[in-house]
């Protein structure tokens, strides 16, 4: 397993990350995900960290704290060979204090995360969103005092508009707080809007990304191409409509060519979509989500092995997008493109 700097940070974490989205799964989502009990969670921690997968992702709002319960008995007893990355922020309850990330539920939060994960630190704790109502000074105090209490080790940041990302590493840096070292977003060959402007940003911030969903919301699985049902009992139906809308044939064209090259590689298609994630600027890890065995030892194959540069080039071309103003046309353009050379 290849390990990388958490962003600017000194933390080193695998390229490949586990989310835990699927342990005790409830709810039309979570639900669909996966409902893995305690025994199964164990085995399935069992072989990421004997290949080397010792990060574990997960949030308050997974089946309402289950998942977070789920993965704390998984760990138990080897609490000191793992990292553990939750998030919060997003809704718990119905209260006026239940939602968000002020001072008071970030406190709150961040002892019944301990609770129910069984341990007394966090080692990456996430604003799962950005709270406008909160004053950015007031998140930041509260997360450096969470911090300096030793409850947490680093914090990040998930689902954040670039202005807002922006807003809190400058406060941060004004107040002496702790900055922003991961951004968890979305980011797939069938959704690359990260590139515009998250990217740029994280390159220049020192802000790691945390790659979620990286198979397209199950659209990039293999089991979607033209003219083909999907296979009895399938769950595609029902966690891709989740997702934000791909366009059919685009999704169809970027199938093709992933057929192309797992015949060229000997490599599936899912291995194939994840590790062109893992060449890409700013990228620290892809959380990969599996229900059982077979589908996590699948995904841990995305690594070890590289995509050369014109299967790199092939992939490219087939999934761009046209990028809105002001990122394209005018950025690509040569004066422009000067000023700001282009990542990707």
């Amino acid at each position: 397993m290849e390990y990388r700097n958490l962003g600017k940070s000194g933390l080193k974490v695998p390229a490949l990350s586990f989310g835990a989205g699927t342990f005790g799964g409830s709810g039309p989502l979570f639900g669909a995900w996966g409902t893995t009990d305690a025994t199964e969670a164990r085995r399935l921690v069992d072989i990421c960290l004997e290949a080397g997968v010792n990060l574990f992702d997960t949030a308050d709002v997974y089946s309402a704290g289950a998942s977070e319960e789920v993965l704390g008995q998984a760990i138990r007893g080897r609490r000191a060979d793992v990292l553990v990355s939750t998030k919060m922020g997003l809704p718990m309850g119905d209260g006026p204090n239940d939602a968000g990330t002020s001072r008071a539920r970030l406190i709150r939060s961040t002892e019944d995360a301990l609770r129910r994960l069984g341990t007394d630190y966090i080692d990456l704790l996430q604003l799962h969103a950005f709270d406008a109502a909160a004053p950015v000074e007031e998140v930041l105090s509260a997360l450096d005092d969470l911090v300096s209490s030793g409850k947490v080790r680093y914090v990040g940041a998930s689902n954040f508009a670039g202005w807002e990302l922006m807003k809190s590493l400058a406060a941060a840096d004004r107040g002496g707080h702790p900055r922003h070292v991961a951004h968890q977003v979305y980011y797939s060959l069938v959704g690359r809007d990260y590139e515009w402007e998250l990217m740029p940003l994280g390159a220049d911030q020192g802000v790691g990304a945390l790659v979620w969903s990286p198979l397209g919301w199950g659209r990039l699985t293999g089991k979607i191409r033209r003219g083909v049902a999907l296979p009895q009992g399938s769950r595609l139906h029902q966690t891709a409509e989740f997702g934000p809308p791909v366009d059919d044939e685009k999704l169809f064209e970027i199938v093709d060519v992933l057929d192309i090259l797992a015949e060229e590689t000997g490599r599936s298609v899912p291995q194939i979509a994840i590790n062109w994630l893992l060449s890409r600027p700013t990228v620290s890890s892809v959380i990969i989500g599996a229900r059982n065995e077979g589908q996590l030892r699948q995904n841990l194959g995305a690594v070890g092995w590289s995509l050369n540069a014109d299967q790199i080039a092939h992939l490219d071309a087939v999934s761009a997008v046209t990028a809105p103003y002001p990122y394209f046309p005018y950025r690509r353009q040569e004066g422009f493109a000067r000023l700001n050379p282009p990542l990707v």
